[in-house]
């Protein structure tokens, strides 16, 4: 294109005098009225200027290039892999300094050719429309200068932003009242901007074909795989033909691309005819085919068009945007900031985590299993509340598809409803270790032993909260369906046995219960209200009868994880702004919320359900060795689940049965993957599929091996040979069978913790 040449210092009025006569000729179309009114003007330039000039500070446009509506992009948790992109409008900004010379030829070429002689108007261009319209009576022409068609652009999509339709229907009427306006802004305009500054701005605004695609940057990306400072004479040809007619001229569409392919040829021709190209470059541009210079890339956005099987964490993520303040004051706001804001979203999306869960968990239940189960997996990292990803046997699908397709969803029920997920669940045993580290803050050992039945007054667990009735819970133990009496709080959770837990609650109250999931950042997955305030608040939340979602539960079990630091579940590492700057983003809040021997205690109790022979999780265990800390959980026939973690690495939680109608169709006398069970539970399917994900991501990550974790603090693992009543009475004597119990007990408690004690001796020597 060579050096632009230097702006013009042309007086206002004269270049309002050219206005106003390309005015006259657009009036003389419009009607004879409208022309003789205007007549005057002609003759008294001076007087037109004062008149015409004051009117143009009213417009208040934003030319400025870095104002315009821009993609968003979201990443993984490393900042560099695209997770999928967001907009209204398909556009990056780019300076003029990033489009190839030839992609500026080609625009001028096709638009404009006289746009570094004219003033904003080209007066010659005016004449030619209006002679081709109106004198030679052929197709309607314009005239417009490649100022006008960006003023044009710019009026139209400040409309649309401040969503004025009014405005946007003025500023797209094919009238001689909208021309007028279009010419007085942009002589005001090139008073302002530089013939570059100029052509940067239509590069970046300009419709360049359908589905939403706007600027040269996207299209450059959208058509031939590559940037707009690579592109060459044909791609740039091709380019700049589209905007006549976006929709028509997309090469994109097979069915437009004959028509592409000559309308390119036009602007080649043009190019040629105007200096930009040699005869040698047209000739062998021209007999190229348009369909071999294609190289079509993904113009889908938002979160089905998720890479890498992240649809369903690209969803909580924009769920948690929209409705977290610091993205704007209402939602709208933050939905504009996503779609046009030109956000770079870096997510804590741990793409092998999310990638391993995934395969686990339709390797557990394919998609198109006839039982229709489904298995929903979340995972959390230990002292940072980073969600590093979700699994489930479905295909994110947020069209009808979805609706119908037993194989898609667009719901996640791994999350809570607000965040785009489901209405909670109850999870069964899983829940057990809230119990337990209620009863240490009580001030309780785990070895302490408990007098149980199987039927509880509730007037048992009265507190401030709780009131408690005149009715009794009955309850058992699974498979006996009977009580251990009496028994220890860590052994109760090691086999899982429920009447423990009744016990335990009779002696410290639903209310220190409440209160320590509250504390482990438990809340209600549709209310969002704490335990108390809620209709689970009743004893049978004590085996698990809540109403939860598996990534809150993976964010309690990082809670254990981490030596009792407690972080709320987070998405986002990093926002950043087009103009580089850092917008705020949700905190985690980690703070030190369990005292670390309480959970070091808990971690050695969960640990015996999987090395004791009468422990409930022992098909958890983990591969080379590693200490293993899970808990499964069987909540009725409807749902099964197992929550663990590795320490200070990963916390995961996993949930199987039908997410819709668990009622209808239980996970009981069905058939799974071709496994057929007159019963399933936890340790049967949930805690398989956990192990796996976990022995998968473990090697994946050579995550290392932390066999210290889980070392009981004395002072919540005393032994006592007393029994404590139902309901925290004085402690009695043990019967002589009490008593056999309470020594077996004990000697089982002593030979594991010696037994452990001496393999991590062996281990640590290896």
């Amino acid at each position: 294109m060579g050096v632009m040449p230097k702006k013009k210092k042309t007086l206002t009025v004269q270049r309002v005098l050219a206005l106003v006569i390309a005015y006259i000729m657009l009036c003389v179309g419009g009607g004879i009225v409208t022309s003789i009114f205007f007549l005057p003007a002609v003759f008294g330039a001076n007087s037109v200027a004062k008149a015409v000039v004051p009117s143009l500070t009213v417009e208040g446009i934003d030319f400025d290039v870095t104002s315009l509506p821009q993609k968003s992009t979201m990443y993984a948790s490393d900042g560099k892999t695209k997770i999928t992109e967001f907009w209204d409008q398909n556009r990056e900004v780019v300076p003029l300094k990033k489009v190839s010379k030839v992609m500026q030829q080609a625009v001028v070429a096709r638009e404009d050719k006289r746009f570094f002689e004219h003033g904003g108007v080209d007066v010659q261009g005016v004449f030619r429309a209006f002679v081709q319209t109106y004198v030679k009576g052929g197709d309607q022409q314009g005239g417009s200068s490649l100022t006008q068609q960006y003023v044009k652009n710019a009026l139209i999509m400040q409309a649309s932003q401040d969503n004025d339709p009014i405005s946007q229907y003025h500023a797209s009427e094919n009238t001689i009242a909208r021309k007028m306006r279009e010419m007085l802004i942009s002589v005001q305009l090139e008073k302002k901007y530089s013939k570059a500054e100029i052509l940067q701005g239509y590069l970046n605004i300009a419709q360049f074909g359908g589905n939403s695609l706007y600027g040269v940057q996207a299209a450059a990306k959208r058509y031939f795989g590559t940037t707009a400072d690579k592109l060459n004479v044909v791609q740039a040809a091709t380019i700049a033909a589209i905007t006549k007619n976006p929709n028509s001229y997309d090469p994109s569409v097979e069915a437009n691309q004959k028509e592409s392919e000559k309308q390119r040829n036009i602007v080649l021709q043009l190019m040629h005819d105007q200096g930009y190209i040699s005869t040698k470059q047209y000739k062998e541009a021209v007999n190229t085919p348009l369909k071999d210079t294609l190289n079509l890339q993904s113009n889908s956005t938002g979160c089905m068009a998720a890479e890498y099987d992240a649809g369903y964490f690209c969803d909580y993520v924009v769920h948690k945007i929209l409705n977290s303040k610091e993205f704007g004051k209402t939602q709208e706001d933050r939905e504009r900031l996503l779609k046009e804001g030109g956000l770079k979203i870096v997510t804590t999306l741990d793409l092998d985590a999310n990638t391993l869960l995934n395969e686990t968990a339709r390797k557990t239940i394919p998609p198109e299993d006839p039982s229709g189960m489904e298995i929903v997996m979340a995972s959390v990292k230990p002292g940072t509340g980073e969600v590093l990803g979700f699994g489930l046997n479905r295909t994110y699908d947020a069209t009808d598809a979805g609706l119908t397709d037993q194989t898609k969803d667009a719901m996640n029920y791994a999350v809570d409803y607000v965040d785009g997920g489901g209405r909670g669940f109850s999870i069964g045993s899983s829940w057990k270790p809230v119990n337990l580290v209620a009863w240490m803050e009580a001030g309780h050992s785990v070895n302490e032993n408990l007098q149980t039945t199987t039927r509880y007054p509730t007037s048992l667990f009265a507190c401030d909260r709780y009131k408690g009735g005149t009715d009794v819970w009955s309850l058992t133990n699974a498979i006996t369906n009977n009580t251990v009496n009496p028994e220890t709080p860590a052994l109760a959770l090691a086999r899982s046995h429920n009447t423990t837990q009744a016990s335990m609650a009779s002696v410290i109250g639903l209310c220190k219960i409440a209160d320590t999931a509250t504390e482990l950042g438990y809340h209600d997955a549709y209310t969002g209200e704490t335990l108390d305030k809620t209709a689970s608040f009743v004893p049978a939340m004590l085996v698990g009868n809540v109403n939860v979602s598996p990534l809150t539960m993976a964010s309690i079990f990082a809670v254990y994880a981490s030596n009792g630091v407690q972080c709320n579940p987070i998405a986002l590492r990093k926002v950043t702004t087009v103009d580089g700057d850092d917008l705020k983003v949700p905190s985690a809040n980690c703070h030190q919320a369990v005292d670390p021997e309480i959970i070091q205690t808990l971690a050695w109790a969960m640990n015996q359900g999987v090395v004791r022979t009468d422990g409930a999780g022992q098909v958890a265990k983990l591969a080379n060795n590693r200490k293993t800390f899970a808990k499964t959980g069987t909540h009725e026939d409807q749902y099964v689940t197992t929550g663990g973690f590795i320490p200070n690495q990963i916390a995961t939680f996993v949930l199987v049965g039908d997410v819709q109608n668990p009622v209808q169709n239980p996970i009981a006398n069905i058939a799974i993957n071709g496994q057929y069970h007159s019963y399933w539970d936890g340790s049967t399917i949930a805690a398989p599929a956990w192990r796996d994900f976990m022995n998968a991501y473990a090697e994946r990550k050579q995550l290392p091996i932390d066999n210290d974790y889980g070392q009981a603090a004395s002072k919540y693992s005393a032994t006592s040979s007393s029994v404590t009543p139902i309901g925290g009475g004085k402690k009695t004597t043990p019967t002589q069978q009490q008593s056999t119990i309470i020594q077996q007990q004990n000697q089982s408690i002593q030979q594991s913790q010696q037994n452990q004690q001496s393999q991590q001796t062996t281990q640590n020597r290896q």
